[in-house]
């Protein structure tokens, strides 16, 4: 039996993953000179700074892997592909109002739209293929405790 590498295969999950670990990048390299995380009065459960570029960086990951299974599949319709790059855009700008801005409600706010644009993401890649929407949960448990470190760091440094 001949084991076979599909190129096309390979490079449709290797720009799924890439775009989300870039862009996630980018946004890391701007607001690393204005973390102030480590400074700010911290609520209960939060944890050390360091723990933040690991934990995104496999977010990022099944992110891609999850776009990936349904791009391979031919399961990427109109609606799930603004869904996962509004989301993708909304996840991107959250750092920037939070660190470098200081908006720390707006910032609430936005986490909140995000918490919901992750939910879509999930039922709706669920419903292509269970596993693209069972490997966006980490995701979504991840930003909901965002959201709820967002809204402690703020009302706690006000």
């Amino acid at each position: 039996m001949a084991i076979t590498f599909n190129w096309e295969r390979f490079k449709n999950y290797a720009i799924s993953i890439i775009i989300p670990l870039a862009l996630g990048g980018i946004v890391g390299f701007i607001t690393s000179g204005s973390m102030d995380y480590e400074q700010l009065r911290q609520p209960p459960l939060a944890p050390p700074g360091i723990l933040f570029p690991i934990v995104w960086s496999i977010l990022y990951i099944l992110m891609g892997v999850s776009f990936g299974i349904l791009l391979d599949k031919d399961l990427l319709d109109n609606n799930s592909k603004w869904i996962y790059y509004i989301q993708l855009f909304v996840n991107l700008v959250w750092p920037i109002l939070f660190f470098t801005l200081k908006w720390r409600l707006l910032a609430f706010i936005w986490i909140i739209i995000l918490d919901f644009l992750v939910l879509a993401l999930v039922t709706n890649f669920y419903k292509k293929d269970k596993l693209a929407g069972l490997l966006q949960l980490p995701y979504l448990a991840w930003v909901l405790f965002a959201t709820y470190l967002n809204l402690s760091i703020y009302l706690l440094n006000r």
